[in-house]
């Protein structure tokens, strides 16, 4: 997981600081390192991987008696579940609608844990990320949504992943922070001087 100093979580809060000096709408964004731990998918793998091994043995000439057998494959169970828990093969291993289903739901957590449904004039926006996931969501309560769509937020979700495939994190959110506050600006304009939620980047272990 990207690794902010107390320079760049400074940044973070000073750009969501400018957004709403020109908006209504409160903003917050959260950064996990992954949505799961994913611990069941290494475990299913490697279960799978070792009730096959009597079919592929069915193809060698070596011939084990069943106790051997029995032996190997928990050997091969230990060792490959061991092995499927390497961060980077185990989120290889999993399926991306699996990984995309997992970030959605923590990302609507975050959005009720954080008190974004309980703004004034229900403006509350989060900006989520999920680093492991390469997922980013930009959720809005109702005084935002009936304005901006989920396909106008499409753009800078894409622009965000796509710095996040670059191990380009901080970058690339504050570019969003910035793209959401000029959406967030014409389309729920200032009208009063409030900040109801911290500006902090939320940080999720």
């Amino acid at each position: 997981m990207t690794l902010f100093t107390e320079t760049e979580l400074k940044q973070v809060a000073d750009a969501i600081e400018k957004v709403e000096q020109h908006t209504d709408a409160e903003l917050v964004t959260v950064l996990a390192r992954q949505a799961d731990n994913y611990l069941y998918i290494p475990t299913l793998w490697a279960a799978v991987i070792a009730l096959l091994i009597p079919l592929l043995l069915k193809l060698t000439p070596f011939w084990l008696s069943g106790d051997e057998l029995l032996m190997l494959q928990w050997f091969n169970f230990i060792a490959l579940a061991l092995l499927f828990r390497v961060p980077g093969i185990m989120m290889s291993l999993v399926p991306k609608s699996v990984k995309h289903w997992r970030a959605s739901n923590l990302a609507r957590r975050q959005f009720l844990e954080n008190n974004l449904h309980h703004t004034k004039g229900e403006t509350g926006v989060l900006i989520f990320i999920a680093e492991a996931e390469h997922y980013v969501e930009i959720i809005a309560d109702r005084g935002i949504s009936q304005h901006v769509s989920d396909e106008q937020w499409q753009g800078i979700v894409n622009d965000l992943v796509g710095s996040i495939k670059r191990k380009q994190t901080l970058p690339g959110m504050l570019r969003c922070i910035e793209a959401c506050g000029e959406k967030l600006k014409q389309h729920a304009p200032a009208t009063e001087s409030k900040n109801e939620l911290p500006n902090h980047l939320v940080v999720l272990r």
